[in-house]
């Protein structure tokens, strides 16, 4: 009797055995699919639902770790997005992933302008942004409101498209990437050979309109931006507005906007309480180094979240602020703890006034990365150099989208 007991116990002992390994051979199998599938990672995360291109593993042209670059595509300038994927796409050799940010009306037509044109080889994931997440979160006043575009805010959110990424580039959909080698024009103003990027642009005054002398520039692949380096505990670079051949863009009815008054109330309490000068530099967000990491261990999205709610209750964005509401809350959360772009790597307000005035040729030539910020857009009628632009756009099979021609006046 007593042998059968321990008999019994054998086999308990070796069923339960047998069942452990068949657990762990399970979840080891689970965590091999996430590897090979972190689509599915993503795709759970809400607010957002995730969906990867058909060929998102099958280019074996381009190889080496992947570069994740997070745009914005609406339908009502999805010409735009295309253009800026297809400039960099074009315009570098690395692994790039393209991180598409849209809302559900325009899935299937950017589908079918990657599938069908020149931009079948891409590598992408779309992404669908909930509105959702904005409530409570948004001002309700009526002139705002007219401008306001969920898609903006999408920046804010960057971890969740890219749950396993410890670093990403974003970029606004009005942007394009210059990429082969090129001459550039140096300015007069000095004679050192070995001027660098900042002074040249910090003398732009000058430069840009009476630049003679040559020196040739890297080429703008985007690998190139992406590793930025950016300072221990730092979670994004920006493009600095006092530090850039920008500095002296106007925005339309906000002057002379490139300092945080210009962006905050500073007589409102909860800025003040803040210690913030008034006079500090801004920066512009339409270009955005990430370190994930960082974003994620600082809580940068709830940070983000936290001015806009109160925002919402206090109104506390400058009265003279033009269309960028999500730029506020960006100052605040990196006072003076962000790291520094190129500034070659982000030259705008190509889309303000006077900006063919502003920039020469050859300078505009010579820009690693060219951003329409401001009114005027390359696909419309009154933009500065949208012949620039135009080089990088690829018509839409559906002919749903066409850029605005400034001299027929028609659509092509």
């Amino acid at each position: 009797m007593t042998l059968r007991r321990v008999n019994l116990v054998v086999l308990v002992l070796l069923a339960v055995a047998f069942l452990i390994v068949i657990q762990r051979n399970l979840l080891n199998l689970n965590d091999f699919l996430r590897k090979e599938a972190p689509d599915a990672v993503s795709g759970v995360v809400l607010p957002f639902e995730s969906e990867v291109s058909p060929g998102v593993r099958q280019n074996s042209k381009r190889t080496g770790d992947e570069i994740p670059v997070v745009v914005t595509a609406s339908e009502d300038r999805l010409g735009a997005v295309v253009a800026a994927i297809n400039s960099i796409y074009q315009n570098s050799k690395a692994n790039v992933v393209f991180n598409i940010v849209v809302l559900n009306d325009t899935v299937d037509h950017l589908k079918e302008w990657l599938s069908k044109t020149s931009l079948h080889k891409v590598k992408y994931k779309i992404t669908v942004f909930k509105p959702d997440v904005l409530n409570g979160k948004i001002s309700k006043d009526p002139k705002r409101l007219e401008t306001l575009k969920p898609l903006t805010f999408a920046r804010f959110y960057l971890p969740l498209y890219l749950p396993e990424a410890e670093k990403a580039i974003y970029l606004d959909d009005d942007v394009i990437v210059q990429g082969i080698q090129i001459e550039t024009a140096i300015s007069n103003v000095t004679n050192d050979p070995l001027t660098s990027t900042t002074r040249f642009l910090k003398s732009c005054d000058k430069c840009i309109t009476t630049a003679s002398d040559t020196q040739s520039l890297s080429s703008g692949d985007i690998k190139e931006l992406y590793e930025t380096s950016l300072k221990p505990g730092h979670a994004a670079a920006f493009s600095d507005d006092c530090d850039s051949a920008s500095s002296k863009g106007i925005v339309h009815g906000a002057g002379n906007q490139n300092n945080y008054i210009g962006f905050l109330d500073f007589k409102k309490e909860a800025i003040k309480k803040l210690g913030m000068r008034a006079k500090t530099c801004s920066f512009n967000p339409g270009v955005i180094i990430a370190n994930l990491t960082e974003w994620r261990n600082q809580n940068i999205s709830s940070q983000l979240e936290h001015w806009m709610e109160l925002n919402a209750k206090e109104d506390l964005y400058s009265n003279t602020l033009a269309d960028s509401i999500t730029t506020p809350p960006l100052l605040i959360v990196f006072y003076k703890h962000h790291s520094s772009i190129d500034p070659m790597w982000h030259v705008r307000h190509l889309g303000s006034t006077g900006a063919g005035k502003r920039y020469s040729a050859q300078f505009v030539k010579a820009a690693k990365l060219l951003h329409w910020n401001g009114h005027y857009k390359p696909w419309g009628l009154k933009s500065a150099y949208s012949d620039v632009w135009e080089k990088w756009y690829v018509p839409d099979p559906t002919g749903k989208f066409s850029p605005v021609r400034r001299h027929s006046g028609e659509t092509q």
